[in-house]
């Protein structure tokens, strides 16, 4: 029986659970996961002491500490040094934000999507691929001491980004998630710790869990990365690196200065700590900041996708990799998918090398400017954070609803967005806020139907 009486005591979880099922610590950790997921236990909500459960349940604490731990690499629980446990924020949100079909009943204006407005220069470069004689070696396997060229295409693209690397750092990925995956997969072990914003992509959280890898809230000062709160986790968190998108962030579309970026990479090769820079939104801007990486090459895993610069379809992502890391994370990606298609590799880069890219660039980013010019004009009374050049606007709602409350009364009229509560990390409390695509619809007109209808929704909040 427990030493003291709890009949009274206000604790916010008194579980009950069958002791002669063994192990004890998987009972209680799955108790403590079903009155998540049932509602019992609400996001944010500080559970009791562990040594006060212990005594409540009669157990060992050994036995409470291991069922909490099961939770946390589920991503369930968020453990602070000096706060305690909470029940995180992004327990029940859905964070796979691309659907297996499109939507045909709502407005897209959830997924990143970089306009479809011309892709003549891969379709031009691509029959001309066709037609070679010896066509056919664009469908076998692709050979790493075949690259050479493709990854001097590589450098032009990452230069044009704002970072200087040679191609013996060059690794290729199946697109961006592959590279965080494969980085995450042979940098850290489960149980593993890294630091990320407290709003950050969705797709890290995925790729983390899977692994068991826990990611840490590290506070943010004016939507960017705090140095002080950096350098804090380093110390106490026992955190192992960190994820970051310095440019157009993906949710908040905010920019890093100059500033923080040196800052962070200092404080990254005092602790030598990695940092996983993602660079998928480097290229928006006519003229990019330079890379953290340029301050710290020997910290920082860069990873340059494709995906929004030039096309998603061409699932490939340059990996500039500090050279002791090289061999694990080639290995990983290995392990993860084979080798990338050596068609989409080839007419990648012919495509970069040939300077048909910036063509596609500055279509994209044209594209956006005249997009984001019909968001301000609808939307010009409300605060809807992002630049010209941004794919995706975070929008700040008035009144009181949460952001996946707005999300929902957006697709009960036609709209997809989504809510802060998808992108939150941990114990993060969540912005009542939701990210707003700006070039997934297909016409302007599409657009702006959607926005008549965002605005009416958000008029009826004030």
């Amino acid at each position: 029986m427990p030493i003291n009486s709890f009949e009274h005591y206000p604790m916010s979880w008194k579980p009950s659970i069958d002791k002669t099922k063994k192990p004890i610590y998987q009972a209680l950790a799955g108790q403590l996961e079903q009155d998540i997921l049932n509602g019992v236990l609400l996001p944010g909500t500080k559970l009791p002491p562990q040594r006060e459960l212990a005594d409540y349940l009669d157990l060992n604490l050994s036995t409470i500490s291991k069922a909490f731990k099961v939770c946390e690499l589920k991503g369930l629980l968020s453990a602070t040094v000096g706060s305690g446990t909470f029940v995180s924020y992004d327990a029940l949100s859905n964070a796979y934000l691309l659907e297996d079909t499109k939507p045909k009943h709502l407005i897209e204006m959830g997924a990143t999507l970089p306009d479809n407005a011309s892709y003549e220069p891969l379709l031009l470069q691509l029959k001309s691929m066709l037609q070679e004689t010896d066509y056919e070696k664009w469908f076998g396997y692709g050979r790493a001491g075949e690259s050479l060229w493709q990854k001097d295409a590589a450098i032009k693209l990452i230069r044009r980004s704002g970072f200087e690397t040679t191609v013996d750092h060059i690794l290729f990925a199946n697109g961006g998630q592959n590279a965080i995956a494969a980085t995450l997969a042979s940098l850290c072990k489960p149980g593993d710790r890294i630091g990320a914003d407290h709003h950050t992509y969705p797709g890290l959280k995925t790729v983390a869990a899977m692994l068991s890898v826990q990611v840490v809230p590290i506070k943010s000062e004016n939507y960017e990365m705090s140095p002080n709160a950096f350098e804090y986790a380093c110390k106490h968190d026992n955190i192992k690196g960190i994820y970051l998108i310095p440019d157009c962030h993906n949710p908040t579309a905010s920019f890093m200065s100059v500033e923080n970026r040196k800052m962070i990479a200092a404080i990254a090769k005092k602790y030598n700590q990695f940092i996983i820079e993602d660079a998928t939104y480097h290229l928006q801007n006519e003229k990019p900041l330079p890379a953290v990486a340029s301050f710290a090459p020997e910290q920082v895993i860069y990873i340059a996708s494709l995906s929004k610069s030039i096309a998603p379809g061409l699932r490939l992502a340059y990996v500039a990799v500090p050279s002791r890391f090289k061999e694990p994370i080639s290995k990983a990606l290995y392990n993860l998918n084979i080798s990338v298609s050596p068609l989409l590799a080839e007419l990648a880069a012919r495509t970069i090398v040939s300077n048909q890219f910036e063509v596609l660039i500055e279509v994209h980013r044209e594209q956006s400017i005249r997009r984001n010019q019909v968001v301000n004009r609808y939307l010009a009374d409300y605060t809807c954070l992002g630049g010209e050049t941004s794919i995706f606007r975070w929008l700040l709602l008035p009144g009181k609803n949460t952001g996946a409350e707005f999300e929902s009364l957006a697709a009960q009229q036609g709209v997809q967005v989504f809510a802060a509560e998808r992108f939150v990390v941990g114990n993060s409390c969540p912005e009542r806020a939701v990210r707003v695509s700006v070039c997934a619809t297909e016409t302007l007109e599409e657009l702006e139907r959607g926005l008549i209808i965002l605005k009416r929704l958000l008029k009826d909040l004030t």
